[in-house]
C-alpha cells in the first residue's frame, strides 16, 4: 500500500518548463512587434501622381481643414508643435516624420508645419498623399 502512495505522488506534471517557454516568447513578440502610428484624425489627402511608397513614420502630424494640428492622438498648438517633435524625435532619432494634410487645409498652416518639422532637427520629413487608382 505504501508504494502505491509514493507512485501517486511521483506522476505529477512539471509546468514550469513550459510556463519559461511561454513567458520568453511573449516578450520576444512584445519587443518585435511593430506598432502602428496614427495622428489621432481621418484627413482627406490629396492625389499625387508621382507618390512614392517610403518606409513607415515614427512621428505622424496630421494637419485638418478646420486648422487643427494632431500629434499622437492629441490636439497640439503650433507654438508648441516643435517641442513636441523634437521628444518624440529624441525617443527614436533613426524616425521619419510624416505630415498627413487635409487638401482642404491652408497653405500657410502647412508650411508652419513643414518649418516647425526643419527647426527640430529632423532629417526626413515626407507628406501623404493618396496615389490615383
Amino acid at each position: 500500500m505504501r508504494e502505491h502512495s509514493q507512485k501517486d505522488e511521483e506522476v505529477e506534471i512539471n509546468m514550469t518548463p513550459m510556463l519559461d517557454i511561454v513567458f520568453i516568447m511573449l516578450i520576444f513578440f512584445i519587443v518585435t512587434a511593430t506598432f502602428i502610428k496614427e495622428a489621432g484624425v481621418e484627413v482627406d489627402k490629396p492625389f499625387a501622381v508621382t507618390a512614392e511608397p517610403k518606409e513607415q513614420a515614427s512621428i505622424l502630424i496630421a494637419v485638418t481643414e478646420n486648422d487643427e494640428i494632431w500629434i499622437n492622438r492629441r490636439k497640439v498648438d503650433l507654438k508648441s508643435l516643435r517641442a513636441n517633435i523634437e521628444k518624440l524625435h529624441a525617443e527614436n532619432p533613426q524616425g521619419t516624420v510624416v505630415v498627413q494634410a487635409d487638401k482642404r487645409a491652408k497653405a500657410g498652416l502647412m508650411i508652419a508645419v513643414t518649418e516647425a518639422v526643419n527647426a527640430s532637427g529632423v532629417p526626413r520629413v515626407a507628406i501623404s498623399t493618396e496615389t490615383q487608382k
